[in-house]
């Protein structure tokens, strides 16, 4: 039961992640969640996460932010970025996850999704069947009901590493 909320992968960063060889295996489109993913909570985007999405849109790369944030802090992230975006996901309702695949034109094997949280951005792109990287959190600073889900997420995190141990001692 636990599988539904693991990651495909698990890395330190969003700004760690190999987009080029992703690319050459067929990967077109990738969904961003914004706060504690590319950065802080509540932060306009930075020169990093400029710098990224220019990156993958000279790759090829389809780019979409989704967030349950409201379309001003949204807006405010998207300003120089300039990719699409939905803003009041409702992760992990998969609707806009489908919607997001619609406006990049790709579909679950041409996806990639970036988040910093199993219950919402992990679980939600994984019910959909997209390949997910779970980042750890930029910043600790951050609201309550996302503090009370860093508590389960450990458990969850937990047994996903040991899973991973198990399946890599298999694949020997």
């Amino acid at each position: 039961m636990l599988h539904n909320f693991y990651p495909s992968e698990y890395v330190d960063s969003a700004y760690q992640i190999d987009f080029e060889r992703l690319y050459k295996k067929g990967y077109r489109g990738v969904i961003f969640d914004i706060d504690n993913t590319l950065v802080p909570h509540g932060a306009p985007a930075d020169a990093r996460a400029e710098n990224l999405f220019v990156f993958l849109k000279k790759l090829g790369y389809r780019c979409c932010l989704l967030s349950n944030n409201k379309e001003p802090r949204v807006q405010m992230f998207n300003k120089n970025i300039k990719a699409e975006y939905i803003f009041k996901a409702h992760k992990p309702r998969t609707a806009n996850y489908k919607k997001a695949m619609q406006l990049m034109k790709t579909n679950a094997d041409t996806t990639l999704f970036v988040g910093d949280q199993i219950f919402t951005d992990i679980w939600g792109a994984n019910l959909v069947g997209i390949r997910t990287f779970l980042v750890k959190p930029i910043n600790p600073k951050e609201e309550i009901q996302i503090v009370l889900k860093r508590y389960p997420e450990k458990i969850v995190l937990y047994y996903y590493k040991k899973w991973l141990k198990q399946k890599n001692r298999n694949d020997k």
